[in-house]
Order: C-alpha cells, then sequence, then structure tokens
C-alpha cells in the first residue's frame, strides 16, 4: 500500500498550504518506492529505554590528525564533557590529555616536524575563532592570532612547516579570504582579496615544493565554484579550474601535476575527478549516479579515495590510478568517511584514519592497515549500550505531492503492534542545504527506545541528490519542503503502526525553523513540537545574523525589499498564531546563527493569542549545545515534552 495521493489531490493539498504545484517532479536519482506496509517492528524481549545521560557517555569528536611519524593520532573529543585535545597511542592504549578548556577546540593540524598541534577554538559558541597551538608532548597553549572581531580557521601547514595557510572572516564581512602566517614571527599576510559580497576562499593544501596554495573559492549557495594557486610570491591568483559549475579541490599529488576534484560540472551531481594542473582537464574516476567526493592520494600516489554517498549511507573505496580501477575498502557496514583533517587521512606508511559509526553503532575511529585490516582506535561508545538490542534504520522512499521522490530515514521500535496507537515523530535536518545520513542519532535512538517511530526526511532543497533537487526550495522555503515533511507523516501513518493524532515534529537551526513552519502552516499535522535554535522571522534574521548568513540567506530567499512578498510567505511569524501544538522552545544565549531574539519572539507572539508554549535558554552556548550536561538537558526535555503531549 502507498500513501501517494493523486496528482489532483495532492495539488489540492498543496495550495491548501501554500507550497508550490510543480508540473513535474523534481529530479533526483531512481529509487524503488517503500510500501509503508512492508515496515514491521521485530518482535524483542522488552528491555528499558535507552538512559538519557547514556547516550552522552557516548563521547563524540569534532575531528583528528595523524603525528608525522604515524605514533600517535591527535583528537578533538569530549571526553570530559567539553572537546578538548587527546592523543591516543596508534598502537592501542589510553589517550592522554592534551588541552583543558571550557570552549571547543577543532581544526586539528600538526607541523610536520611533529612538535606543535595547531587548533581552532571560539569563545562560548560565538564562531569566532582563534588559532591556537600546543606542544605534541604536552604544555602551555599559545594563542597564535588573538583576534577578537576575525575568525580564524583551517589551518594547514606547509610542507617546511615554516609557514601556516588558513581561512580568515572578520566579524563584520560575509567574505572568508586566505591568507598565510609565519610561524617564526607570527606575521600574517592575506593572499586574496575577494571584492564580491557573496564568494568565499578557503585553502585545501599546499603545492610540494610550498612556494603557492591551493584554495577554493565557492559562492555563499554553495551552487558555483572554482579552484585557484595562490603563489606566495606575489603573482595574481591564477584559476586553475574551467568552466561554471560547483567544483573544490581536496588534495593535490605528490608530484604537484594533479588535484583531486569534486564537481558537478557533469549532470549536476557532485563526482570525483582528477583535474590536470597545467591543461585544467578533467578526467573523471569512477562515475556514480549518487554524489561522490574525490579525497586524498595515498602516500605511495598508487591511489586517491573516493567517498560516495548512496542516499545517506556512505562508502569508502580507493581509485587506483595506473589500473583505472576502484575498489571498495574492507570496513565495518554503515557509514565511513576518510578523517585526518589538515593533513589528510593517511599516516606516511598507508594506514588510514576512517571515522565510522551506524543507526545503532555510535561513532569511533578506525584505523585501517595497508593489507585490509581495520581496527578500532578509539572507544568512544558508553558502556553497556549494546547495538543489538537497538532498532536498526531503515532508508525508505515516497512520493509527495507532485510525484517527486522523497528519501528518509525510519527508526522502528521493537514489539509494536500493527493497530495504529503508537506516538511518532517526524525529524527536519538543518541547513537547508544539507542531509540527514544514516548515522547513530541520539534524539531518534533515544525516542525509539521509548516507543516513537522516527522518520528523518531529506525533502527538497538537501544535498545528496544533486543540483536541481538542492536548488527546489529556493524562494520557496517552507513550502513545497514542508510538504515533504507533512508526507512523512503520512508515511508514518500509512504503516499502520502509528497515531496519526499522536505526530509530533522537532529540528535544529534550519529543522527548527520548519518546526515552526509546520505547527503555524499545517496545524492539523502536529501533536507537540520541539523547536531548537529555529528562525521564525527572516526579515529580523536578516538584522541581528554574521554577515556571511546575510549573504546565504540572499542566496535562498532573494532581496528583503524586492522579495518581501517572499520573506513574508518563507517566515514561520506569517503563520505561527495559527498554531494548535504545544511548542517548546530550546535556544543558545550565544547563537550568531540564529540569535536569542528569534526564540522570544516567537516565545512572546504564542503567549499572546494563549497558546501552550514554553522556553528554555543554555548560557555560553551557541548555534547547538556543545556543553554535555546542555546536550544531556536539551535531550531530556524534548523527551519529557513528547511523553506529556504525544503519549
Amino acid at each position: 500500500m502507498r500513501t501517494v495521493l493523486t496528482i489532483g489531490v495532492a495539488a489540492a493539498l498543496a495550495l491548501a498550504l501554500g507550497s508550490p504545484v510543480q508540473a513535474a517532479p523534481v529530479p533526483g536519482p531512481a529509487r524503488a518506492i517503500t510500501d509503508p506496509k512492508s515496515i514491521v517492528s521485530e518482535q524483542r524481549p522488552a528491555t528499558p529505554p535507552v538512559a538519557i545521560p547514556a547516550l552522552y557517555d557516548n563521547r563524540a569528536s569534532l575531528g583528528a590528525a595523524w603525528s608525522p611519524d604515524g605514533k600517535w593520532v591527535v583528537v578533538s573529543a569530549n571526553l570530559t564533557g567539553r572537546y578538548n585535545l587527546w592523543k591516543y597511542p596508534a598502537a592501542g592504549g589510553a589517550p592522554v590529555q592534551l588541552t583543558h578548556s571550557d570552549d571547543r577546540q577543532s581544526g586539528i593540524a600538526i607541523s610536520p616536524d611533529g612538535k606543535w598541534v595547531v587548533f581552532q577554538s571560539d569563545h562560548g559558541g560565538d564562531e569566532m575563532y582563534d588559532l591556537c597551538a600546543v606542544p605534541l608532548a604536552g604544555g602551555e597553549v599559545v594563542d597564535l592570532t588573538n583576534t577578537p572581531t576575525v575568525s580564524e580557521t583551517d589551518a594547514y601547514f606547509s610542507p617546511d612547516g615554516k609557514q601556516l595557510a588558513f581561512a580568515a572572516k572578520p566579524k563584520t564581512s560575509p567574505i572568508t579570504n586566505v591568507a598565510v602566517m609565519d610561524m617564526a614571527t607570527h606575521a600574517v599576510r592575506a593572499l586574496t582579496h575577494e571584492p564580491s559580497l557573496d564568494n568565499g576562499w578557503r585553502p585545501a593544501a599546499w603545492t610540494p615544493d610550498g612556494k603557492a596554495v591551493i584554495a577554493n573559492r565557492q559562492d555563499v549557495g554553495s551552487t558555483v565554484g572554482s579552484v585557484w594557486r595562490l603563489s606566495l610570491a606575489g603573482a595574481a591568483p591564477k584559476q586553475l579550474s574551467q568552466g561554471k559549475a560547483r567544483i573544490s579541490a581536496s588534495d593535490i599529488s605528490r608530484d604537484g601535476r594533479r588535484l583531486s576534484i569534486t564537481s558537478n560540472q557533469k549532470g549536476g551531481i557532485d563526482q570525483a575527478a582528477l583535474l590536470d594542473v597545467a591543461s585544467g582537464k578533467l578526467t573523471w574516476l569512477s562515475p556514480s549516479p549518487w554524489e561522490q567526493e574525490a579525497g586524498s592520494f595515498s602516500p605511495d600516489a598508487a591511489s586517491v579515495t573516493i567517498l560516495t554517498n548512496a542516499d545517506g549511507r556512505a562508502d569508502l573505496s580507493a581509485y587506483d590510478l595506473k589500473a583505472g580501477k576502484v575498489r571498495k575498502l574492507p570496513l565495518p557496514a554503515g557509514f565511513n568517511a576518510p578523517a585526518g583533517g589538515a593533513g589528510g587521512p593517511f599516516a606516511r606508511d598507508g594506514r588510514m584514519l576512517v571515522g565510522h559509526d551506524a543507526s545503532n553503532t555510535p561513532f569511533d575511529y578506525w584505523v585501517l592497515s595497508k593489507g585490509g585490516q581495520a581496527r578500532r582506535l578509539t572507544d568512544f561508545a558508553a558502556k553497556g549500550l549494546d547495538p543489538a538490542k537497538l532498532p536498526v534504520s531503515h532508508i525508505v522512499h515516497y512520493k509527495s505531492f507532485d510525484g517527486t521522490v522523497i528519501s528518509a530515514i525510519l527508526m522502528v521500535p521493537f514489539n509494536l503492534k500493527r493497530d495504529g496507537a503508537a506516538p511518532g515523530v517526524v525529524v527536519p535536518h538543518g541547513g537547508p542545504t544539507g542531509q540527514t545520513t544514516d548515522r547513530f542519532s541520539r534524539l531518534a535512538v533515544a525516542l525509539a527506545s521509548r516507543g516513537y517511530l522516527v522518520i528523518q526526511p531529506n525533502p527538497r532543497g538537501s544535498t545528496g541528490y544533486g543540483e536541481a533537487f538542492q536548488k527546489a526550495n529556493h524562494a520557496d522555503l517552507g513550502g513545497g519542503d514542508l510538504t515533504d515533511e507533512v508526507y512523512a507523516a503520512k508515511f508514518l501513518a500509512a504503516t499502520g503502526y502509528a497515531n496519526p493524532k499522536k505526530i509530533g515534529i522537532t529540528g535544529g537551526s534550519y529543522g527548527g525553523f520548519m518546526t515552526l513552519m509546520a505547527v503555524g502552516k499545517t496545524p492539523d499535522v502536529w501533536a507537540a513540537a520541539v523547536s531548537m535554535y529555529g528562525i521564525i522571522n527572516w526579515f529580523e534574521m536578516l538584522k541581528h545574523e554574521d554577515a556571511a548568513l546575510q549573504a546565504y540567506e540572499r542566496s535562498l530567499i532573494g532581496d528583503p525589499v524586492a522579495d518581501k512578498a517572499v520573506y513574508d510567505a518563507d517566515s514561520p511569524m506569517t503563520y505561527i498564531r495559527h498554531a494548535k501544538a504545544p511548542l517548546l522552545v530550546l535556544q543558545g544565549e550565544n547563537d550568531i546563527r540564529v540569535p536569542r531574539g528569534q526564540a522570544a519572539e516567537v516565545v512572546a507572539t504564542l503567549k499572546s493569542v494563549g497558546a501552550t508554549v514554553d522556553v528554555h535558554y543554555y548560557p555560553q552556548e551557541g548555534h547547538g549545545f556543545a556543553k554535555r550536561e546542555n546536550q544531556i538537558d536539551s535531550l531530556q526535555r524534548t523527551i519529557d515534552w513528547f511523553d506529556k503531549y504525544l503519549k
């Protein structure tokens, strides 16, 4: 049985929701439609719900990097509840803490001589990062930049370790440029001077001779990019790529003649390629209907990695540069991605650092030997958390109002009866330029272990399904993509397990925006909602958000004066007074992306009409909650809210 409406009825629903009636489905990779009745709740011996604190006993990471000698892996991990740097023996053993701070630390780069670890750190979640350094052997942290009004990120050491390339963004500017620091004097000079207000630069690699930096230039909407060579000798930047498409470099070959490239120039979907530096010619490696990402060259120069994102699940392959063949790497089933930061995933002897998780398996770093043996390096999982006792995910496909195929990740609790009684929750992702992938989700596990069906859709506007799909919600935020979320709720009900009157919705950032838009624009669909740092008013957002985000917002919605009608139609404030579902709002005090005022406006508006609403603000938190106690508290509040109004 399908939940797909006929086009006539679907069009009527679309008009009722205020979403566009498209003449044809938005294109994307071919996928078979899932019969909702094919979804089965597995019958198991009863187990208690997973405790919320236990879920955050599963530690997390913001990145890792090899030491040059391959003896250590430096990891940004929240082993103490804060994201600090830890040094793990590559051969196995207990980690050693390198830094101690309340603020998150990430973006690891290690000097070629193995003496210094450079990282980025902000202050209370404000996203104004400084570059800092700490000795790999242990010692005091040195703030290399110490610039309160400039954010420095993405550090790359030169081959001789004497210079550091990085991205620099002034607080009041939407533009990121590339700069270089002399490590002896800490003197900084800019390599790019972007004249526009809607393009930015980031370093990707150093040339092997250390005379230039390879950099990516990209528009704020992630639709058009180019690859450049930035000379340290003062010559003008030289464009290496050709054509108008999304394109970016990841690595450079040891001889400096080729770049590993990701581009959607061929068919509008990201694919892995090699770019000849001299001619600009692209050679496509192993074309796929799914998005790919070209990675790093192996130390022996024999292969280059390819990450393939097939409908939200990621696999790693090695492309043999001589034989022209691709080989899938022997890693555990789930979501696998290269790790290693600026230095890349490879140790000098060919060992590879990989991040791995799955819907029922928390994240850990693994080391893949050159011979193909995979070994777990970290041990982030909570003691006693048994993956075999957690529900596994399903990737499902359904048609939306106009026939567009939507992919979603579904988690079904154990021991449900097909009697239409269970509660369900729809979880829209952030972005909107983003994608929910099939990974370990504390929210999904917490809900599913308590009897909730959980569906995480990838509506139009998501990445992972091609350029046309990604652009399909531009100037229509909370229109067609909201309808895709509504059809996710319909899919839950059509399984026969979920009660259509007991379906909630929750998300963060753009997922929070979607939650607010949903309860206001489609009030009869939802029985409860939790919005985390969600946008309520695009006009007010434009006045107070970071300059780079202002440019991004304009790329999605248009000019606030010329396109005022679009801003009104795309703002939840236009509809929020119609909300019927009880709403909980969770917000960081220092959020530069969705400022605190957005949450206050939601609460004040709903209180003025007598709606059920509550709010909690987290001090010293930004966009998303980084401190462990706040992560636990926010998830517990979400569960309590849904238990109160959906059960």
